[in-house]
């Protein structure tokens, strides 16, 4: 498996579950078959795809849960390939695709050749802000076949619902610790953000501000925020 660097903790446990992980390293806090893609500033938080060994299953979600980064056209195009050249398979979470509103793709399968090699499954939970629905889809290709040929369709077990969430600010603390910028705006501010390390070790430095709930709300945090860091 290799799963994006920050990214949403569900495609690590799900691969745990399935038993697909190996034994876990706690020197570098990882699975021994699970691979991190780093998804940081200085790489546009698109993977060096040069850089990743050959993985069977790989997770990608596009707008990033917690980065909201969204891939490019290019960028989606370099995964289709990288795919196609490894033998792989790209579960594209595109629960966020919605909020796109320019011109990168809001499915994979607007990517020639996508549908030989990638999966997507989406959330209908997100239109309307219900982050606790489990309530989605998933799109498997009749052209997406195992290496001996048989129709992945016919041989994968329904996908579980656990892959999502939705529109976030992702704020950088350099330097900073991202557990104690948590405790600094819930004790200033009395308001609740996630720190970054919980979506993985990329996420260090990182807090994420999710925009759900009522306007009024997100408006009054957003004045808290303001006066905090002035």
């Amino acid at each position: 498996m290799a799963v994006q660097d920050p990214s949403y903790p569900a495609y690590v446990d799900s691969s745990v579950i399935m038993g697909q992980n190996g034994f876990y390293q706690k020197d570098v806090q990882k699975f021994a078959n699970i691979e991190s893609m780093r998804c940081a500033p200085e790489n546009g938080f698109f993977p060096d795809l040069s850089s990743i060994s050959r993985r069977y299953m790989i997770f990608f979600c596009s707008p990033n849960n917690p980065t909201g980064a969204a891939a490019t056209r290019k960028q989606l195009t370099q995964l289709v390939q990288f795919a196609k050249d490894n033998g792989s398979i790209v579960i594209h979470d595109s629960a966020y695709a919605m909020y796109i509103s320019g011109d990168n793709p809001r499915s994979i399968f607007e990517i020639p050749g996508a549908k030989e090699v990638a999966i997507e499954t989406s959330s209908f939970s997100k239109y309307a802000g219900f982050t606790g629905v489990r309530l989605g889809w998933t799109v498997i290709p009749k052209q997406l076949l195992f290496s001996d040929g048989f129709p992945v369709a016919k041989g994968l077990q329904p996908l579980c619902e656990t892959l999502l969430d939705a529109p976030y600010v992702w704020v950088h603390f350099p330097g900073r610790s991202s557990w104690d910028v948590f405790s600094e705006i819930l004790e200033k501010t009395h308001v609740i953000t996630t720190p970054g390390s919980g979506f993985g070790p990329g996420g260090e430095g990182f807090v994420r501000v999710s925009a759900f709930g009522h306007r009024e709300n997100i408006l009054e945090a957003c004045r808290r925020f303001k006066h905090l860091y002035n």
